[in-house]
Protein backbone atom coordinates (compact mmCIF):
# COMPACT_ATOMS: atom_id res chain seq x y z
CA UNK A 1 0.00 0.00 0.00
CA UNK A 2 1.49 2.98 -0.83
CA UNK A 3 2.64 5.09 1.87
CA UNK A 4 1.27 8.14 2.13
CA UNK A 5 -1.32 10.00 -0.14
CA UNK A 6 -0.45 13.90 0.35
CA UNK A 7 3.01 14.67 1.30
CA UNK A 8 3.52 18.74 2.02
CA UNK A 9 6.90 20.28 3.55
CA UNK A 10 7.41 23.75 3.90
CA UNK A 11 4.49 24.94 2.25
CA UNK A 12 4.05 29.03 2.18
CA UNK A 13 1.12 30.92 0.87
CA UNK A 14 1.19 34.80 0.86
CA UNK A 15 -1.78 37.04 -0.04
CA UNK A 16 -0.16 40.58 -0.56
CA UNK A 17 1.01 40.95 2.94
CA UNK A 18 -1.40 38.36 4.54
CA UNK A 19 0.71 35.49 5.25
CA UNK A 20 -1.99 32.92 4.96
CA UNK A 21 0.26 29.65 5.50
CA UNK A 22 3.58 29.83 6.87
CA UNK A 23 6.10 27.11 6.83
CA UNK A 24 2.79 24.18 6.62
CA UNK A 25 4.12 19.95 6.51
CA UNK A 26 1.92 17.09 7.11
CA UNK A 27 1.68 14.09 5.18
CA UNK A 28 -1.75 12.07 5.02
CA UNK A 29 -1.92 8.13 4.58
CA UNK A 30 -4.20 6.49 2.28
CA UNK A 31 -8.03 5.30 3.62
CA UNK A 32 -8.43 7.91 6.50
CA UNK A 33 -9.94 11.11 7.04
CA UNK A 34 -7.10 13.90 8.25
CA UNK A 35 -9.22 17.23 9.72
CA UNK A 36 -7.78 20.51 9.89
CA UNK A 37 -8.78 22.43 12.61
CA UNK A 38 -8.76 26.26 12.99
CA UNK A 39 -10.60 29.50 13.26
CA UNK A 40 -11.76 31.56 10.25
CA UNK A 41 -8.67 33.02 8.35
CA UNK A 42 -5.83 30.04 10.42
CA UNK A 43 -5.29 28.82 6.62
CA UNK A 44 -7.12 25.85 6.23
CA UNK A 45 -8.54 26.71 3.01
CA UNK A 46 -5.73 27.74 1.35
CA UNK A 47 -3.63 24.82 2.44
CA UNK A 48 -6.63 22.67 0.57
CA UNK A 49 -6.31 24.76 -2.21
CA UNK A 50 -3.38 24.19 -3.01
CA UNK A 51 -2.57 20.66 -3.24
CA UNK A 52 -5.76 20.80 -5.89
CA UNK A 53 -4.21 23.44 -7.68
CA UNK A 54 -6.44 26.40 -7.68
CA UNK A 55 -4.07 28.48 -5.48
CA UNK A 56 0.16 28.49 -6.38
CA UNK A 57 2.40 28.12 -3.41
CA UNK A 58 5.09 30.97 -2.57
CA UNK A 59 8.26 30.09 -4.36
CA UNK A 60 10.15 28.66 -1.76
CA UNK A 61 13.27 25.82 -2.46
CA UNK A 62 12.65 23.87 0.45
CA UNK A 63 8.96 23.17 -0.70
CA UNK A 64 7.73 20.19 -1.83
CA UNK A 65 4.40 18.50 -2.24
CA UNK A 66 3.17 15.55 -3.61
CA UNK A 67 -0.52 14.00 -4.36
CA UNK A 68 -0.60 10.06 -5.36
CA UNK A 69 3.09 10.93 -6.19
CA UNK A 70 2.66 13.84 -8.45
CA UNK A 71 2.98 17.65 -8.05
CA UNK A 72 0.25 20.27 -8.25
CA UNK A 73 2.29 23.17 -9.17
CA UNK A 74 3.21 20.28 -12.70
CA UNK A 75 0.05 18.23 -12.74
CA UNK A 76 -2.95 19.79 -11.85
CA UNK A 77 -5.03 17.84 -14.44
CA UNK A 78 -3.61 14.40 -13.23
CA UNK A 79 -4.61 15.72 -9.84
CA UNK A 80 -8.16 16.64 -10.08
CA UNK A 81 -8.80 13.36 -11.98
CA UNK A 82 -8.03 11.60 -8.97
CA UNK A 83 -9.79 14.17 -6.51
CA UNK A 84 -13.63 15.69 -5.49
CA UNK A 85 -13.99 18.67 -3.90
CA UNK A 86 -16.78 19.68 -1.67
CA UNK A 87 -16.41 23.69 -1.46
CA UNK A 88 -17.41 25.54 1.22
CA UNK A 89 -19.28 27.75 -0.87
CA UNK A 90 -22.56 27.13 -2.68
CA UNK A 91 -21.82 27.29 -6.35
CA UNK A 92 -24.74 25.01 -7.68
CA UNK A 93 -26.59 26.18 -10.53
CA UNK A 94 -29.92 27.75 -9.22
CA UNK A 95 -31.75 27.93 -12.38
CA UNK A 96 -31.23 23.69 -13.17
CA UNK A 97 -32.48 20.88 -11.38
CA UNK A 98 -30.84 18.37 -9.29
CA UNK A 99 -30.17 15.70 -11.83
CA UNK A 100 -28.91 18.21 -14.98
CA UNK A 101 -26.27 19.38 -12.28
CA UNK A 102 -25.11 16.45 -11.96
CA UNK A 103 -24.90 16.29 -15.67
CA UNK A 104 -22.82 19.43 -16.50
CA UNK A 105 -20.12 17.78 -14.64
CA UNK A 106 -20.33 14.02 -15.21
CA UNK A 107 -19.75 15.51 -18.76
CA UNK A 108 -16.26 17.61 -17.43
CA UNK A 109 -15.04 13.67 -16.37
CA UNK A 110 -16.13 12.51 -19.63
CA UNK A 111 -18.65 10.75 -18.90
CA UNK A 112 -21.35 10.12 -21.13
CA UNK A 113 -24.74 7.98 -22.28
CA UNK A 114 -26.02 5.46 -19.71
CA UNK A 115 -22.81 5.31 -17.33
CA UNK A 116 -23.02 8.76 -16.66
CA UNK A 117 -26.81 7.85 -16.11
CA UNK A 118 -25.68 5.21 -13.60
CA UNK A 119 -23.45 7.04 -11.73
CA UNK A 120 -26.07 9.95 -11.29
CA UNK A 121 -28.56 7.26 -10.17
CA UNK A 122 -26.24 5.61 -7.81
CA UNK A 123 -25.22 9.29 -5.97
CA UNK A 124 -28.68 10.31 -5.94
CA UNK A 125 -29.81 7.33 -3.55
CA UNK A 126 -26.34 7.30 -1.71
CA UNK A 127 -27.07 10.68 -0.70
CA UNK A 128 -30.64 10.15 -0.48
CA UNK A 129 -31.58 12.67 -2.80
CA UNK A 130 -33.60 10.40 -5.42
CA UNK A 131 -36.95 12.37 -4.97
CA UNK A 132 -35.49 15.35 -5.47
CA UNK A 133 -34.24 14.17 -9.15
CA UNK A 134 -36.17 16.78 -10.57
CA UNK A 135 -36.61 19.28 -8.37
CA UNK A 136 -34.78 23.02 -8.81
CA UNK A 137 -31.92 23.38 -6.54
CA UNK A 138 -33.61 26.98 -5.41
CA UNK A 139 -36.24 24.53 -3.89
CA UNK A 140 -33.81 23.04 -1.99
CA UNK A 141 -32.81 23.27 1.95
CA UNK A 142 -29.78 23.53 2.84
CA UNK A 143 -29.07 20.31 3.70
CA UNK A 144 -30.06 18.72 0.77
CA UNK A 145 -28.16 21.48 -1.58
CA UNK A 146 -25.27 20.40 0.72
CA UNK A 147 -25.48 16.70 -0.21
CA UNK A 148 -25.94 17.03 -3.36
CA UNK A 149 -22.55 19.27 -3.68
CA UNK A 150 -20.50 16.07 -2.11
CA UNK A 151 -22.37 13.83 -4.81
CA UNK A 152 -21.04 16.17 -7.07
CA UNK A 153 -17.70 15.77 -6.07
CA UNK A 154 -18.22 11.81 -5.93
CA UNK A 155 -19.07 12.04 -9.84
CA UNK A 156 -15.81 10.43 -10.81
CA UNK A 157 -14.80 7.89 -8.08
CA UNK A 158 -12.30 9.98 -6.70
CA UNK A 159 -9.49 8.35 -4.58
CA UNK A 160 -8.89 11.72 -2.81
CA UNK A 161 -12.37 13.88 -1.91
CA UNK A 162 -11.63 17.51 -0.44
CA UNK A 163 -14.57 18.73 1.74
CA UNK A 164 -14.14 22.18 3.02
CA UNK A 165 -16.98 22.95 5.72
CA UNK A 166 -19.05 20.67 4.90
CA UNK A 167 -22.17 20.92 7.48
CA UNK A 168 -22.14 24.30 8.57
CA UNK A 169 -25.09 25.62 9.50
CA UNK A 170 -26.98 22.21 8.81
CA UNK A 171 -29.19 20.35 11.93
CA UNK A 172 -28.15 17.70 13.66
CA UNK A 173 -29.98 15.23 11.82
CA UNK A 174 -28.35 16.09 8.59
CA UNK A 175 -24.92 16.48 9.71
CA UNK A 176 -25.29 13.07 11.30
CA UNK A 177 -26.83 11.67 7.86
CA UNK A 178 -23.50 12.91 6.04
CA UNK A 179 -20.96 11.74 8.37
CA UNK A 180 -22.83 8.33 7.90
CA UNK A 181 -22.11 8.48 4.24
CA UNK A 182 -18.52 9.70 4.85
CA UNK A 183 -17.43 6.79 6.72
CA UNK A 184 -19.52 4.56 4.35
CA UNK A 185 -17.07 5.85 1.52
CA UNK A 186 -14.02 5.20 3.79
CA UNK A 187 -15.10 1.94 4.81
CA UNK A 188 -16.37 0.50 1.39
CA UNK A 189 -14.30 2.25 -1.02
CA UNK A 190 -11.07 3.38 0.55
CA UNK A 191 -11.86 6.88 -0.20
CA UNK A 192 -9.24 9.10 1.22
CA UNK A 193 -10.80 11.95 3.33
CA UNK A 194 -9.42 15.88 3.81
CA UNK A 195 -11.73 17.93 5.86
CA UNK A 196 -11.83 21.25 7.62
CA UNK A 197 -14.30 22.25 9.78
CA UNK A 198 -15.36 24.38 12.88
CA UNK A 199 -17.31 21.58 14.55
CA UNK A 200 -14.78 19.79 16.81
CA UNK A 201 -17.95 17.19 17.17
CA UNK A 202 -17.26 16.19 13.41
CA UNK A 203 -13.78 16.01 13.72
CA UNK A 204 -13.82 13.62 16.67
CA UNK A 205 -16.89 11.40 15.18
CA UNK A 206 -14.70 11.05 11.30
CA UNK A 207 -10.68 11.71 11.86
CA UNK A 208 -8.07 9.36 12.79
CA UNK A 209 -5.90 12.39 12.57
CA UNK A 210 -6.21 16.15 13.64
CA UNK A 211 -4.40 19.41 12.88
CA UNK A 212 -5.02 22.62 14.94
CA UNK A 213 -3.99 25.50 12.52
CA UNK A 214 -3.92 29.57 13.63
CA UNK A 215 -2.67 32.15 11.78
CA UNK A 216 -1.58 30.11 9.18
CA UNK A 217 0.86 27.94 11.30
CA UNK A 218 0.41 23.93 12.75
CA UNK A 219 0.07 24.50 16.17
CA UNK A 220 -0.73 20.32 17.29
CA UNK A 221 -1.08 17.40 15.47
CA UNK A 222 -1.89 13.77 15.97
CA UNK A 223 -4.53 11.24 16.88
CA UNK A 224 -7.44 12.94 18.39
CA UNK A 225 -7.58 10.68 21.75
CA UNK A 226 -4.01 10.79 22.51
CA UNK A 227 -3.64 14.56 21.73
CA UNK A 228 -6.61 14.51 24.50
CA UNK A 229 -4.63 12.59 26.70
CA UNK A 230 -1.15 14.48 26.69
CA UNK A 231 -2.73 17.84 26.39
CA UNK A 232 -5.20 17.86 28.84
CA UNK A 233 -6.67 16.83 31.92
CA UNK A 234 -9.19 14.25 31.94
CA UNK A 235 -12.39 16.17 33.46
CA UNK A 236 -13.16 19.71 33.56
CA UNK A 237 -16.20 21.36 35.36
CA UNK A 238 -17.95 24.29 33.79
CA UNK A 239 -18.95 27.02 35.70
CA UNK A 240 -21.66 28.83 34.04
CA UNK A 241 -21.70 32.01 36.11
CA UNK A 242 -18.55 34.05 36.11
CA UNK A 243 -19.65 35.17 39.54
CA UNK A 244 -19.29 31.90 41.17
CA UNK A 245 -15.86 32.01 40.86
CA UNK A 246 -15.03 33.58 44.59
CA UNK A 247 -17.93 30.41 46.26
CA UNK A 248 -15.53 27.72 43.32
CA UNK A 249 -12.21 29.05 44.42
CA UNK A 250 -12.81 30.07 48.19
CA UNK A 251 -10.52 28.49 51.10
CA UNK A 252 -7.63 28.27 48.54
CA UNK A 253 -9.54 25.05 47.45
CA UNK A 254 -8.16 26.13 44.07
CA UNK A 255 -4.77 24.63 44.78
CA UNK A 256 -3.80 21.64 42.65
CA UNK A 257 -6.40 22.72 39.49
CA UNK A 258 -5.76 24.35 36.17
CA UNK A 259 -8.36 27.14 35.49
CA UNK A 260 -9.38 28.46 32.15
CA UNK A 261 -11.72 30.31 30.38
CA UNK A 262 -14.10 29.86 26.95
CA UNK A 263 -16.07 33.19 26.63
CA UNK A 264 -18.65 33.86 30.05
CA UNK A 265 -17.65 30.61 31.33
CA UNK A 266 -14.83 29.46 33.59
CA UNK A 267 -13.16 25.91 33.29
CA UNK A 268 -11.77 24.52 35.81
CA UNK A 269 -9.75 21.12 34.97
CA UNK A 270 -8.03 17.88 36.77
CA UNK A 271 -7.30 14.29 36.35
CA UNK A 272 -9.99 13.13 38.63
CA UNK A 273 -13.63 13.45 38.51
CA UNK A 274 -14.05 13.51 42.81
CA UNK A 275 -11.57 16.52 42.82
CA UNK A 276 -14.01 18.39 41.05
CA UNK A 277 -16.99 17.51 42.89
CA UNK A 278 -15.43 19.04 46.12
CA UNK A 279 -15.11 22.30 44.33
CA UNK A 280 -18.71 22.38 43.81
CA UNK A 281 -20.03 21.53 47.41
CA UNK A 282 -21.98 24.81 47.80
CA UNK A 283 -22.71 25.71 44.52
CA UNK A 284 -26.37 25.35 42.79
CA UNK A 285 -26.46 21.77 40.33
CA UNK A 286 -27.87 24.47 37.58
CA UNK A 287 -24.86 26.81 37.52
CA UNK A 288 -22.08 24.44 36.40
CA UNK A 289 -21.37 20.97 34.46
CA UNK A 290 -18.91 18.23 35.15
CA UNK A 291 -17.67 16.47 31.88
CA UNK A 292 -14.95 14.74 30.27
CA UNK A 293 -12.79 17.47 28.39
CA UNK A 294 -12.82 17.21 24.57
CA UNK A 295 -11.61 18.73 21.55
CA UNK A 296 -12.97 22.38 21.68
CA UNK A 297 -11.21 22.46 25.43
CA UNK A 298 -8.08 21.33 23.71
CA UNK A 299 -8.52 23.91 20.63
CA UNK A 300 -8.60 26.77 23.07
CA UNK A 301 -5.81 25.59 24.68
CA UNK A 302 -3.70 25.16 21.68
CA UNK A 303 -4.82 28.42 20.07
CA UNK A 304 -4.22 30.71 23.51
CA UNK A 305 -7.87 32.46 22.26
CA UNK A 306 -11.70 32.86 23.92
CA UNK A 307 -14.75 31.64 21.46
CA UNK A 308 -15.75 35.47 21.15
CA UNK A 309 -12.18 36.12 19.21
CA UNK A 310 -12.66 33.13 16.73
CA UNK A 311 -15.88 34.52 14.73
Amino acid sequence: MQSSVITVEHLHKSYGSIRAVQNLSFTVAPETCVAFLGPNGAGKTTAMKVLYGKADPDPNSNTRLSVFGTDPRKNELTIKALTGVAPQEDNLDLELNVEQNLWIFANFYMLRGRRAQARINELLEFMELGEKRRARVRELSGGMKRRLIIARALLNRPRLLILDEPTTGLDPQVRQLIWEKLRNLMRAEGVTILLTTHYMEEAYQLAEHIMIMDRGRKLLEGEPRRLLAEHLERYVLELRDPRLQQVVERDGRLNGYRKDHAGDRVLYFADEMPALERLIDGVEQRSYIVRESNLEDLFLQATGRRLNELQ
